[in-house]
């Protein structure tokens, strides 16, 4: 079983900065990517950045230059700074982490924590 658990979310206003991170926890093996998801109200759950095994990353481009995903591979924590935020970065982000082996595959989801920036 693989627990993920979220923090470093809240409210700021616009401009300001935030980080999240995720602890990994659990019989962790095979994986693959982590990353960071949100979900604003109304709106389909979207990829927001992922850190892939080898180190590249991946950005929508609305974040593009604003966020950066990092990782720390002894910690089994991933971590997304966020700058330059905007009103439309509100959402409840949710950290995934997949992972797979030679004839499995599995996506594991954190709890999400909610992230508000005001105008």
């Amino acid at each position: 079983q693989v627990r993920l658990v979220e923090s470093g979310g809240g409210l700021v206003q616009a401009g300001g900065s935030l980080r999240l991170s995720c602890a990994a926890s659990g019989n962790i093996v095979g994986i693959k990517a982590m990353g960071w998801y949100r979900q604003a109200p109304g709106k389909q759950r979207e990829l927001v950045a992922a850190i892939i095994s080898g180190g590249s990353t991946n950005y929508t481009d609305s974040v593009k230059g604003r966020f950066t995903i990092s990782r720390d591979n002894a910690k089994n924590t991933v971590y997304l700074q966020m700058n330059s935020l905007k009103p439309e970065d509100t959402a409840v982000y949710f950290c995934n982490l997949y992972a797979e082996g030679r004839m499995w595959s599995q996506s594991y989801w954190g709890q999400g924590t909610q992230v508000t920036v005001s105008s």
